[in-house]
């Protein structure tokens, strides 16, 4: 499947005209944390799947997961070799997100730096 990965994309059709394409970015570390998950589960099919769901103090939550399929709708980026997918009705919410992969004495884990938050909840997990 070909993507288009030009930073300027928007959501908008991919150069081969098969998938739109989002502003999600996802940074090198956390494309590399990627690439490790999935080498370690053994699987090439899947990809990674972020969504905005309802839920959490704040109103939505994000959702990160791995997932085989392409639904009617979906955005999909390539970043080297690491597919992320965005549904049809996160992109707005998700447009100029970044995900990085922290991995420090303090924090483990996937971040997400979205501009498009209003505000979170103390505990981070959910925002408006």
């Amino acid at each position: 499947m070909s993507t288009a990965t030009n930073e300027n994309s928007t959501a908008t059709t991919s150069e081969s005209g098969e998938l739109p394409v989002h502003e999600v970015n996802l940074t090198d570390v956390a494309a590399g944390k990627v690439r490790s998950l999935l080498e370690q589960e053994g699987r090439t099919d899947l990809r990674l799947r972020v969504a905005v769901q309802p839920g959490g103090c704040s109103g939505l939550i994000y959702q990160l997961y791995f997932d085989e399929r392409i639904l009617d709708g979906d955005a999909v980026r390539d970043y080297d070799g690491v597919e992320v997918v965005v549904d049809k009705m996160s992109v707005p919410y998700l447009s100029g997100a970044s995900i990085d992969f922290e991995d420090t004495i303090s924090k483990q884990g996937f971040t997400i730096d979205n501009p498009n938050a209003g505000g979170s909840c103390a505990c981070g997990d959910s925002f408006h």
